[in-house]
């Protein structure tokens, strides 16, 4: 049997601006995403039935037509028919590092890795547009989980523009394990708190979109300049997910205090909080900074640093 053993960089944000609303329900978004090295470990095998089979040793991550991973899986079958009667079904064996529910991405690129995986056990030969494309109709994050490094993401978050690959930067990461947000409740409560401020007409739109690529922290990012880049961190979800989760604002507010953090922020839609440090030895610091103050079992930590990384094979 066929198989293969592949690492699935997780993502956090540097920039997130809601810029206005999209027909299809989404929002016009810009951001900045960047691979850090926290990652799962994905393997797949041929089967020789035409089953999908998944399985995951993290008790919250579901088997079923509900993971993404799967719904990869389903998709790959479904285009390339003749392949998967050929080549027969997939089992998909999840290794989480990555937190569930943190807006870190961690079901996107599980299910980008199965993209890339499947493409592989098959000989398809895609190229990385064509599986960015496919991983686009999965979810907005998984054609970055499949690209990796830095770039500036627009429309609803899969419309990439690479970025120079950054030198590596340490970032603790923060994360109450039961603490979940939903995605979908940060965006509605942020329309129905923002909306109004919404750009509405297409060029106004395109012209927003373009304007983060001569922006202050893309500038930053070109310079190599650390802590101007922490100094410009943003993300709009912070304003609706900070005053409604005490406990997200706790870490915010407790990294922003320690020495050694250049930025701090929320990921994404949260839960999850990460620092940026000047130095391995400043970020694990930081770490036992926030977990003498915080003792609580439910937070998680980790130190991490930022890749150049997105989908790849495990080495042997």
């Amino acid at each position: 049997m066929r198989s293969y053993s592949l690492i699935a960089p997780a993502k956090i944000n540097l920039y997130l601006e809601i810029i206005g609303d999209r027909s299809d329900g989404y929002h016009e978004l810009v951001m900045i995403l960047q691979s850090i090295d926290l990652a799962d470990q994905i393997e797949l095998r041929s089967l020789s039935t035409d089953n999908i089979r998944v399985y995951c040793n993290h008790p919250q991550v579901p088997a079923d037509k509900s993971n993404l991973a799967y719904r990869a899986a389903e998709l790959m079958a479904k285009q390339f028919p003749d392949a998967f009667s050929n080549y027969g079904g997939v089992e998909i064996t999840i290794k989480k590092q990555i937190p569930v529910a943190a807006g870190l991405a961690g079901g996107s690129t599980n299910a980008a890795a199965v993209l890339v995986g499947i493409d592989l056990l098959w000989q398809l030969g895609l190229t990385q547009p064509e599986l960015e494309e496919l991983g686009a109709t999965l979810g907005s994050d998984v054609p970055f989980c499949i690209a990796g490094g830095t770039a500036i993401a627009t429309g609803r978050g899969e419309q990439l523009s690479p970025l120079p690959n950054l030198a590596p930067i340490y970032i603790v990461l923060a994360k109450y394990r039961s603490l979940e947000v939903s995605t979908p409740w940060a965006y509605k409560t942020y329309r129905q708190q923002f909306g109004s401020t919404y750009i509405r007409d297409s060029d106004s739109l395109a012209a927003r979109a373009s304007a983060v690529h001569s922006g202050e922290i893309v500038k930053a990012i070109l310079h190599q300049d650390v802590a101007e880049i922490a100094q410009k961190l943003h993300n709009d979800l912070e304003r609706v997910v900070l005053p409604a989760y005490p406990q997200v604002l706790q870490l915010r507010e407790l990294f922003a205090t320690q020495p050694g953090v250049l930025g701090t922020m929320m990921s994404g839609s949260g839960p999850t909080v990460f620092a940026i440090a000047e130095s391995i030895q400043q970020a694990e610091a930081i770490k036992l900074n926030v977990r003498q103050a915080i003792p609580d079992e439910d937070l998680e930590l980790f130190v991490t640093r930022t890749t150049t990384d997105g989908i790849h094979l495990a080495s042997s």
